[in-house]
């Protein structure tokens, strides 16, 4: 799955359940999606709370094969910045 794949798949999580805050997925050499103003835009912008991950962690994540909790204490995922925007994201992806 693209980071365009990817990002589009957030977009419709957007659609459904905006979030008013900004998120910023920072997928190393492969690109940043960020989310903000109810758009998902492959941008690496200022955020709220930034997910560091790697592309295909992030497509198993949006695709439901991967547990955020677990990839979060495996250190598949690094947060920073307000980790209260990050836990909004399993809402959006519903």
């Amino acid at each position: 799955m693209t980071l365009i794949e990817i990002a589009a798949k957030l977009q419709k999580g957007l659609d459904r359940q905006p979030i008013e805050d900004s998120l910023k997925f920072d997928c190393g050499e492969d690109g940043t999606i960020t989310l903000a103003n109810g758009q998902a835009q492959l941008t690496d912008a200022p955020a709220d709370c930034t997910i560091q991950i790697s592309s295909a962690n992030l497509a198993k994540l949006i695709q439901g094969n991967l547990n955020p909790m677990t990839a979060f204490a495996l250190g598949k995922i690094k947060v920073s910045g307000d980790m209260s925007v990050a836990m909004k994201l399993g809402q959006m992806l519903k």
